[in-house]
Parts: C-alpha cells; sequence; structure tokens
C-alpha cells in the first residue's frame, strides 16, 4: 500500500506557472503508475496527465498538452506536474493517484488505487 500527499497549489494569475509535488510513502514509487487527475467545482474528475512505471511513457489530456509536464524522481519517491500557462479553466482541486497494474492503454482511466487528498489551483483572470 502507498500514502499519497500532493502540495504546490495555490493562487496564480492567468499565464503564470505552478509546480505540484506527490509524495509517496509506504512503497517504492517506481513501482506505481502515477496520474494526476482534477475536479472543479460542480463537474466530475478529469484526467490531466499519467506516467508509466518506469517513467519512460507519458500522456496527457488534449486540455493541457504542451502546457503541462509530468516528471518523477523516483530516488525521491516524488512525482511532480509543472503546469505554465495556466488559464482561469485550468481552477480544480488536482489529485495524485497511483496503481500497481497500469499498462499504457490504461492510464487515463480512473480506476487508480490509491489518491491523495487533493491540492486547491486557483488561476485568476
Amino acid at each position: 500500500q502507498v500514502q499519497l500527499v500532493e502540495s504546490g497549489g495555490g493562487l496564480v494569475q492567468a499565464g503564470g506557472s505552478l509546480r505540484l509535488s506527490c509524495a509517496a510513502s509506504g512503497r517504492t514509487l517506481s513501482t506505481y503508475a502515477m496520474a494526476w487527475f482534477r475536479q472543479a467545482p460542480g463537474k466530475g474528475r478529469e484526467f490531466v496527465a499519467a506516467s508509466r512505471q518506469s517513467g519512460d511513457y507519458t500522456t496527457y489530456a488534449d486540455s493541457v498538452k504542451g502546457r503541462f509536464t509530468v516528471s518523477r524522481d523516483n530516488a525521491k519517491n516524488t512525482v511532480y506536474l509543472q503546469m505554465n500557462s495556466l488559464k482561469p479553466e485550468d481552477t480544480a482541486v488536482y489529485y495524485c493517484a497511483a496503481n500497481l497494474e497500469y499498462y499504457t492503454g490504461r492510464l487515463m482511466s480512473d480506476e487508480y488505487d490509491y489518491w491523495g487528498q487533493g491540492t486547491q489551483v486557483t488561476v485568476s483572470s
């Protein structure tokens, strides 16, 4: 089992940047596929980005492609989401998630086993 704790959220103006971190404990991060999801008020949970266990494969939602980058430092047991050129529509609670078994074709699914508590990102216009 793994525990996940997100940090790095906050208030930023449109066009700005934030870097979210997700620290894992309990098991080695390198054994997990990791993903970021977000949920805006009144909306369902939305896939943002994911990284396969080795980090050699990443995938992104079309809405963030070219602006967000997911990376992982397995030595630090931490996964990151670098968010650039932020837009007001990026405002949401951002969650990281982990799954032991995921393969490339399922990374975008929300059927992950472990979730963090979320961190709020607010982008002002």
